[in-house]
């Protein structure tokens, strides 16, 4: 089970991670005990920030198709994952598998 952090996730979408990501703890606020992960909405956070607040934890960021800039920031900010949404929903607990090995 890992713990992952969720920056900038609204609502709606959070239901949606936390029913394909059952079995792990999803949080939104830092805690005592840093996260396994971090999945981050690009189009809401600043990706500069999120890398140098985490620099030693795995960010999987995403947003829709057509932020190019969005994507572009997020990797050239170090994020290990960029990806759009739409494939986010799809391979979400195959991503957290490969982000968190030990978790």
């Amino acid at each position: 089970m890992a713990t992952i952090l969720l920056c900038g996730v609204d609502l709606f979408f959070r239901g949606k991670l936390d029913a394909l990501l059952t079995g792990h703890r999803l949080i939104t606020v830092d805690h005592t005990e840093s996260p396994d992960l971090v999945i981050v909405d690009i189009a809401r956070v600043d990706a500069e920030e999120v890398a140098e607040t985490y620099p030693d934890v795995p960010i999987l960021g995403y947003t829709n198709h057509t932020d190019t800039a969005g994507l572009r920031a997020a990797h050239a900010a170090g994020f290990d994952q960029v990806i759009v949404k739409s494939a986010l929903v799809e391979r979400c607990r195959e991503l957290v598998a490969e982000l968190t090995p030990s978790a």
